[in-house]
């Protein structure tokens, strides 16, 4: 594995030559795609991206469909915040 260094971090083993708005962009990207989101089923923080639109938590051992680099996309979770507030709501 080529060395990180301390500014790009993840994409330091592109070095030079892609241009940096190139390389910003690939950071984001990796760094979603290696980072361990929470599971739905038990609501531990273990679910990991296993291929290109699917998650996978090894404890609870659920498998599910997700969004292409991350567990979950923007938009469901503002849709789930919107239902989220729109129960607390319809509580009072």
């Amino acid at each position: 594995m080529a060395k990180c260094t301390k500014k790009v971090r993840i994409v330091g083993k592109y070095r030079t030559g892609y241009g940096a708005s190139l390389k910003k962009t690939v950071k984001r990207i990796e760094i979603s795609q290696h980072a361990k989101y929470t599971c739905s089923f038990c609501d531990k923080t273990k679910m990991k991206r296993r291929a290109m639109g699917i998650g996978h938590h090894s404890s609870c051992m659920k498998t599910v469909a997700s969004a292409i680099w991350t567990y979950s996309p923007t938009s469901v979770v503002t849709v789930k915040s919107a239902i989220r507030t729109l129960k607390e709501f319809k509580d009072q």
